[in-house]
Parts: structure tokens; sequence; C-alpha cells
């Protein structure tokens, strides 16, 4: 039988620390939780109508491809993992195959992983703490500087992880197997949602042994018994998925792109390179909510200054750095992959808080002062959501969309495929000369090629030539009824005239010239493009430096 002498206080409960606010057991804490979760998701409500983004439009035309029983990876590549695709199909089956009804099912997820760190957050440092971590987990969430409002994998990611995380402590506290087993799952199922998340799973692993090996008997029998059925759920959903895929004759696409071109992908950016991008895309972060950012560095330092709050050093601290090499996945640090982040931020905020009124308490200082800390923070959210108040409250999704991502053709996209589904049959091909994917989303066509994204064909990785020939070979073969191009920096993430470029470019060109006739064009303008359809786009030029055309197959 296992020693649960060393569980009688968990490590990773709070046992000793009193809310900060008096009030009835239930009902306050319950209350501040449903506001929050209402206030972010009316936000999410109001602008759920904004147009898919590029990654949006894969995984919505990847997931439609799933509602049509054509498995990834066969008509859509792509190194990401399948997990953000299965949960696009799950989403658009329930609320529909539009962008507003994929981002009423963010919302939903977005909502229940608010509710999971308020859990987290209310096992650790009380139902207060728990309201904090909540509070601040929605609002960084939620923010346009993480890109928080497009379903993003990261959200998918957290949400998975978040639970089993929840899964495991409830596991370690009572030793229960089937506890184990599910926390491994839920991890698994973060790994499956993007690569990064199998840090989190790392993280669940290091921590189940952590507990174990540190009490005052080591039950080596339970350690191994215990981790063994962890790691085996762990492992299931992605040993099931290749055996799906392996059935769906996709396996060598699928373990091509999700692992071999994936390796050359994350080690493309250099040390220098990856600072620089850090740098620029955290600090419109930090910036955003400085207020709660700080509190979060300042709940790191507790472990120091508060005796209380180092039980769950290991757990926090722990948490921090797998959080953090997620991230820091290739050394890309786009601004979405900090949603992976938050939820240890939103941890730290009330660590700093509980652990301050703790100091105070202890020495006896008067009400008002033991009233700071908390102010601190509720005067420092407020002052966030009230900066953003206009983003929030006042902007319609499509100037929403304008204001994220400017002069990016996603506004554009809408009209387009509108155009694209009216002039073509089911049958019907199209072709993407850019990375541009919600246009086959909206307009429920099959992409010529199977290269959804140009970005690899320009990459300096082993295979950008070989990719290039065989998105050439696949386009010919389909023969396209019409060929969208797109000259816009974002949609190719490269120096237009490459090297790598310049083969594509002269096939592109000569492919358009000699079999299609140019019958639309856009020109990107903020705030708002020109379209430009039928006999008056022939030899005309565009005026904005950014433009997509329209070409139709000849007869």
């Amino acid at each position: 039988m296992a020693d649960n002498s060393a569980l009688s206080v968990p490590e990773n409960v709070s046992t000793n620390t009193p809310d900060l606010l008096t009030g009835k057991r239930f009902t306050w804490h319950v209350a501040a939780l449903l506001l929050i979760v209402i206030l972010f998701g009316l936000v999410r409500w109001r602008l759920a109508a904004m147009p898919l983004e590029r990654d949006e439009g894969e995984y919505a035309y990847a997931g439609q491809l799933m509602l049509e029983h054509i498995p990834p990876y066969k008509f859509a590549y792509n190194m990401k993992l399948p997990g953000t695709y299965a949960a696009y199909a799950v989403l658009m089956a329930i609320f529909g195959e539009t962008d507003r009804g994929i981002h009423l099912g963010v919302l939903f997820v977005n909502a229940g992983t608010i509710v999971l760190v308020f859990l987290l957050g209310s096992r650790l440092f009380g139902r207060t703490g728990g309201v904090i971590a909540a509070a601040t987990y929605g609002l960084l969430s939620t923010h346009q500087q993480t890109l928080g409002l497009a379903g993003h994998a990261t959200h998918f990611v957290t949400i998975a992880a978040i639970s089993g995380l929840i899964l495991l402590l409830r596991a370690i506290e009572r030793d229960r197997a089937s506890l184990f087993f599910w926390s491994g799952i839920f991890f698994g199922i973060a790994f499956l949602m993007k690569q990064p998340g199998i840090f989190f799973g790392a993280f669940g692993f290091i921590y189940l042994l952590f507990i174990y090996l540190r009490r005052p008997v080591v039950d080596w029998v339970s350690i191994v018994r215990y981790s063994g059925i962890f790691l085996g759920g762990c492992f299931i959903p992605f040993g099931l998925t290749c055996l799906w895929l392996w059935h769906a004759g996709v396996f060598p696409s699928f373990w091509f792109w999700t692992f071999s071109y994936a390796r050359q992908y994350s080690s493309l950016i250099s040390l220098a390179d990856g600072w620089d991008l850090f740098t620029y895309h955290f600090f419109p972060l930090f910036y955003a909510a400085p207020v709660l950012w700080s509190i979060a560095v300042v709940g790191l330092s507790a472990f120091v200054w508060n005796p209380a709050s180092r039980k769950h050093a290991a757990l926090i601290f722990g948490l921090l750095v797998f959080s953090f090499l997620g991230v820091s996945s290739g050394l890309y640090f786009r601004s979405h992959y900090f949603i992976m982040l938050l939820p240890v931020i939103a941890l730290l905020t009330p660590c700093a808080v509980v652990s301050a009124n703790d100091v105070l308490r202890a020495k006896a200082a008067k009400p008002w002062l033991l009233a700071i800390p908390l102010t601190v923070f509720v005067l420092g959210w407020g002052w966030a959501v009230g900066r953003n108040g206009k983003f929030y409250f006042r902007m319609t999704p499509i100037e929403a969309c304008h204001a994220v991502y400017i002069n990016s053709p996603f506004i554009e996209a809408v009209p387009i495929a509108e155009y694209l589904q009216q002039h073509t049959s089911p049958t019907d091909r199209l072709a993407v000369l850019g990375s541009e994917p919600e246009i086959f989303f909206y307009a429920h066509r099959l992409s010529a090629s199977g290269y959804i994204y140009v970005y690899a064909l320009m990459e300096n990785q082993p295979y950008w030539e070989r990719m290039q020939k065989q998105m050439i070979q696949e386009i010919e073969a389909n023969r396209p009824a019409y060929v969208i191009y797109s000259n816009h920096p974002a949609t190719w993430l490269t120096t237009m005239g490459s090297s790598r470029m310049a083969p594509f470019m002269n096939w592109a060109t000569a492919y358009i010239k000699n079999n299609y006739e140019e019958v639309g064009l856009v020109e990107l303008a903020d705030p708002e493009s020109r379209f430009t359809w039928g006999e008056q786009t022939r030899n005309m030029k565009a005026y904005t430096q950014f433009y997509l055309g329209i070409y139709k197959r000849k007869q």
C-alpha cells in the first residue's frame, strides 16, 4: 500500500491561506467568476463575425474536409498535428461552418479555460485567489496583443493541458490510477493540438516523479505503476491518430510534414534572431497590462520572502519553465504562442497578492493595509480593460480586424470567395499563389494543390526545391478554374524576388499568362480596399502596394 503520510497536507493544496475577502462560502466567488466569463464572453460574442485569419483559415479548411470525410494531409499539407483540425470540425458541426460559428466555439473553449484556471487558482491560493487567476487569464487571453480572439491552436493546447494538470493533482492526492490515466489522456490531447503541447506532458511526468520521490518512504512499485499509466494515457491520443491516418492512407504525408519537415522548420531561427522576435512580440503584450505582468513577477519572487508560498514553488516554477519552453519552440515567439504561458502567469498573480496579504497579516497590519495588494490588482486589471475599451466594446468586427491585421487580406477574402463560389461548380478547384487558405474554406472549394501555404517553398531548408516542383505539378495536373495571386509580404514570409522565390515566380508568371485572364483586382487599403471586376481589370495596374489578382482559366 502506498505511503500517504507525505500527502496528509498535499503539496498542491493551499491549507493555511485565508481568503482575502469574507463573505458566503460559495456565492461571492462563483458570482465573480460568472461575471468574468460573461464579460469576456460578451466581447467574443460581439466580435464573433471577425473574418478568419490565415491560421484559422487552415484549421477551418482542414476541419471542413474532415466533415466531408477527407483526412488531413491529403489535400492540405502542414506541419501541425491534426488535433486542432478535429477540434474545428467539432465546433463547426455544432455552431456552423462560418467565421461566426467558429468564433462562438472558441468563446466556449476560452470560457472553459477561465473556469479551469479558477479551479486551479482556488486549489492553490483560496477562492479569491482563483478569481484573481481567472480574471488575469480572461483578460490576457482575450487581448488583441495575443491575437486572443482568433481560434489559434494554443487555446486548445491550454484547455487540455490545464485539465490534465488538475487531474494530475487529484491523482497524486488520492493515489488513483484512473485519474493518472485520464490526466495523461488530456496531456496527450494537448500535444495532439500542437507539437509544443508536449512540454506540458513532460512537466506533468516530472512533477509526478518529484512528488513521489520526496515522500519519506519511496514506494518504487507505485512510482513505476502510476508513471506507466500516466505515460500510457499520454501516448493513446497520438497512437490512435497514427492508426487512423495509416488506415486513411495518408500516414507518409502526415509523418513527413509533422516530423521530418517540422524538424527542419524548428531549426531555421538563430538565437540572435530568436531574441529579436521575443522582444518584438513580448513587450507589446507586457505594455498591454503592465501592472498584471509586474504583479506576476512579484509572485515569482514570493517563494523567497513568503515561506507559506514555498509549498507551491515546484509546481508553479516547473509549470513556468515548461510553459516557456512551449512558447519558445523554434524561437519564433509569435504573439499567439504566449497564450500557452498565460495560465502560469494567471497563477503567479494571486501568488503575489495572497503572499503580500500573508506577510501583512503576520505583522498585524491594519485592515486598510491588508486591502492594498488586492486593490492594486483590481486597479491594474481595470486600467488594462479600460485602456482596451474601444476594441472590446465599440469597434465593429471589421474595424477590429483592420486594427489587429493591418492591410492583411482577411476581410477581402470573404467577397473574393463569394465571387469564386458563384462562378464555379462544386467540382472546380482553386489555386492560391500565396498563403490564404481561408479562401478555400469560404468558397467551399478544394485547393488544386495540397500546399495551402507557400512559406515552406521559400524557406532555407533542404526540401524547398522539391516542394516547389510538387506544387507546380499538382496545379498543372488539376487545372484550377481560378488562380488567386496574393502580392503581400505576409503571405510569402520572404523578400519578394529572393533566390528561392525566383524559380517559382517565373513559372507562375508564365503559367498565368498562357492559361488565364484577369477578372478581378483587389487593392488592399485601410480603411477600405478597392474591388474591380470583369473587363475593367484588363491591363489594369494596382495603385496600392499590396493587392490580390483573380484570374479565370481561358476557355
